[in-house]
């Protein structure tokens, strides 16, 4: 980014433009140096070419790495470009909240910056709300880059929790890149709860919603933050946040397991004293045991998932703090 550009990096505190832009752009940004200005760059192309007045909001969740630096040089074009830098990292659901706080359009756009989410289909999205949706969706037609495991994992992840969140129906093959209208946004700013699975709170607002569909690319430079272990942990957070199915599914396992036994007590008792064999030895006593002990022991870890998010969201603590707030202020042509 030349020094000619006509443009000032100062703290939002100093600044006293007021004036609400029509669209802002949200994209939350967690150690994404080698891909943060070909992403900028892409999306001022889009926000240029339309008539629409936008603003784009920077959440910098705790980055490591240069990413604050780079996006306090960014060439904002005509547009101006708000950058929210957060004490620490908190999670990207966490910081896409934060940006939805602090955005002031009446639409939100929200787009990850690893570029796998195309910044060129805004424009279509946007048509979408003019036309009187609440929510706009972009469903992934095709998922390029990923491994076979991955892909299978998520199909199945997504196809089970639409079948268990009930009345909630969460969209297959969707994440977070969506337009959500000033209405949407203001219902989803009031749901503070801190296990949040933004997918399904997007979905539990309702209002009108459409999807329209795209070829994820592969990511654009860079290493993905979603490893198994952390997905598998995402999806025990959207299992956990929208339905109460595996406590139900504990009770019949533990219900079934116990009637079961009881059958199977009888008999050997039945075996016993009416034929006269003699009662099981040690082997198959301790299959048993071990058998019930795992039953029990799954139902307990169930039961301990639920009661720890409730623990947590008893504690009634703010979502995330806010280090700096920055403004790059636009380029008057």
């Amino acid at each position: 980014m030349g020094s000619g550009l006509d443009r000032s990096v100062t703290r939002v505190a100093d600044s006293t433009e007021t004036s609400a832009p029509l669209l802002s752009i949200v994209i939350p940004v967690y150690d994404e140096e080698h891909v943060i200005q070909e992403f900028h760059r892409r999306l001022i192309g889009v926000t240029e070419a339309m008539s629409t007045s936008c603003e784009v909001v920077y959440v910098n969740d705790g980055s490591a790495d240069r990413t604050l630096e780079l996006l306090k040089s960014l060439n904002p074009g005509r547009e101006n470009v708000r950058i929210l830098n957060l004490s620490r990292n908190f999670g990207k659901d966490i910081a896409l909240t934060a940006g939805l706080d602090f955005s002031r359009g009446d639409a939100v756009i929200v787009i990850d910056a690893d570029l796998q989410d195309p910044p060129e289909l805004i424009p279509e999205m946007v048509d979408c709300w003019t036309q009187g949706y609440d929510v706009v969706y972009a469903t992934r037609s095709s998922r390029r880059g990923e491994s076979w495991l991955k892909k299978f994992s998520a199909k199945m992840f997504y196809r089970t929790i639409q079948h268990m969140s009930g009345q909630v129906k969460i969209p297959e093959d969707t994440g977070d890149f969506r337009l959500l209208s000033r209405r949407a946004v203001n219902a989803i700013t009031q749901l503070r709860e801190h296990h949040r699975f933004m997918k399904g709170l997007f979905s539990w607002i309702g209002f009108r919603q459409k999807s329209i569909f795209y070829e994820r690319d592969s990511r654009f430079a860079g290493k993905t933050k979603w490893n198994y272990w952390r997905l598998w942990n995402f999806s025990l957070d959207g299992i956990t946040s929208f339905t109460t199915v595996p406590l139900r599914v504990a009770t019949y396992v533990g219900l079934l397991t116990a009637i079961s036994s009881f059958c199977y007590g009888s008999f050997i008792i039945f075996r016993a004293i009416v034929i006269g064999d003699p009662v099981p030895g040690f082997p198959s006593l301790m299959a048993v045991i071990t058998f019930l002990g795992g039953v029990q022991l799954l139902t307990l870890g169930i039961f301990g998932e639920y009661l720890g998010r409730t623990f947590n969201e008893s504690k009634r603590r703010p979502l995330y703090f806010l280090q700096d707030e920055f403004e790059i202020k636009k380029i008057d042509r």
